[in-house]
């Protein structure tokens, strides 16, 4: 019941908690009770995502989650794919970069018919070559059209300035030329560590008494290794240190100019993830926010604005993003540069600090819709060994942080800014040149 017109902290929002089911033999699973019309989501996240990747073979674990759905166990291709859509189920693997995840969206009549797929998937994947050759080519053709989109461009740039090498360093599609290189072996042997891994599973919606004892024990999952019983994975994500160059261009034939201004941050199981989560709620929610405010109803120079801070085990990108014309691309610049220094020098005002609470409340809600949405945020918080109501603590905790908290997590890991630009070679040339003035 969260009353945004007055921007209220004093709301009551209750996120119902997972229930914890741990059986003899079966691994630790969540199991959130919803009350849906006989729906049923799935979640099963393994600690292997994109920032896996080995050395010149960017993009096989994304690859690889692309494959995992094409034929496995008894099922090939043709028949797994008239089992899921002859039940009007969804079923999917994608690759983040800290984990793959496999999802699936069923009726809980189907559901110990189609659960059991999730186990075949990571533990008899067929990985034929013929599929091999299609997903690397449809992978191929995605990498092609991202390089007309200006956003992905910056991103990219971003991404390599502020990792370099490290796992975060790159898109997880990958990149063209290491794909070229990826053939079966290289998948069979990354599929053959898949069941080693720390898995983190939950189970949303509408569910029969008997679920855990007798329907995840017959889909295979007695002896998979719990995420809660192995210690916390070392992401090689945040491998930053030691940057000297804090602009990266990025030259393409455009009329506008993609600007992102940012830095690596902290994971989300740090303590400063809550004070940083509501700055970017302050700086990007809505067209409350600082970042449309500014640019765009007072200045006029932005298209579009944001600010990004995803979830990650690693140190997250803090990062604030912008397109305009070319020529309001320097005082673009100019707003965001200020905007993010405001973020250590000035405190928020009552009025604004309030706010940016009640619009991270709103998000936390409206990230626990559907039984996918609590089946997904559920393995999550299991990955990074964070309590089941960690979102519950989170809202409990606004009612102490003041905007002084918020100004010290700034100055703590928003002090050094780096700079992606996409545009004109022209206009990043004048660009460059602003940023390196003092």
């Amino acid at each position: 019941n969260c009353d945004f017109s007055h921007a209220s902290t004093r709301t009551s929002l209750r996120v119902n908690c997972p229930v914890n089911v741990s059986t003899t033999n079966n691994p630790f699973c969540s199991v959130i009770p919803l009350s849906t019309p006989g729906i049923f989501a799935a979640k099963l996240l393994l600690p292997f995502g994109s920032a896996l990747d080995p050395v010149g073979k960017r993009g096989a674990h994304d690859l690889l989650a692309s494959l995992l759905s094409r034929g496995c166990g008894t099922f090939s291709n043709e028949a797994m794919a008239d089992l899921v859509e002859g039940c009007g189920a969804g079923l999917r693997c994608d690759a983040h970069e800290d984990a793959l995840t496999l999802s699936l969206r069923c009726t809980v009549d189907d559901a110990d018919r189609l659960l059991p797929l999730l186990n075949a998937m990571v533990r008899e994947p067929h990985l034929d070559q013929d599929q091999v050759d299609l997903e690397r080519s449809l992978s191929i053709q995605a990498i092609q059209r991202q390089r007309e989109d200006p956003f992905h461009l910056a991103s990219l740039g971003w991404r390599q300035l502020a990792y370099g090498s490290g796992g975060y360093g790159h898109d997880p599609v990958g990149l063209e030329e290491d794909l070229q290189t990826i053939d079966r072996d290289d998948l069979v042997a990354l599929a053959e560590q898949l069941p080693t891994g720390s898995c983190a599973f939950a189970v949303a919606g509408s569910l029969p008494p008997h679920f855990t004892s007798d329907l995840v024990a017959a889909a295979g999952f007695q002896d998979w290794p719990s995420a809660l019983n192995q210690a916390l994975p070392t992401s090689p994500g945040s491998d930053g240190a030691g940057i000297t160059q804090t602009i990266q261009l990025q030259p393409m034939d455009t009329e506008q100019v993609v600007l992102m201004l940012g830095q690596a941050a902290v994971g989300h199981a740090h303590p400063d993830d809550l004070p940083l989560r509501l700055l970017q709620c302050h700086l990007g929610a809505g067209m409350s926010s600082l970042l449309f405010q500014r640019l765009r109803e007072e200045h006029g120079v932005a298209y579009d604005v944001s600010a990004h801070f995803p979830a990650l085990i690693g140190a997250a990108p803090f990062v604030l993003s912008a397109s305009t014309a070319s020529d309001r691309a320097g005082l673009t610049l100019k707003l965001l540069h200020e905007i993010w220094m405001e973020l250590g020098t000035q405190l928020l005002c009552p009025e604004a600090l309030a706010l940016a609470k009640a619009k991270f409340i709103g998000q936390v809600a409206h990230g626990l819709q559907t039984c996918s949405q609590r089946a997904e945020r559920s393995v999550q918080l299991q990955s990074m060994r964070l309590p089941e109501h960690h979102d519950q603590i989170c809202i409990e905790r606004l009612e102490t942080l003041t905007a002084e908290d918020l100004n010290a997590a700034a100055q703590r890991w928003l002090s050094q800014p780096l700079l992606s630009l996409c545009g004109p070679a022209s206009t990043l040339d004048t660009l460059s040149r602003q940023w390196q003035r003092p």
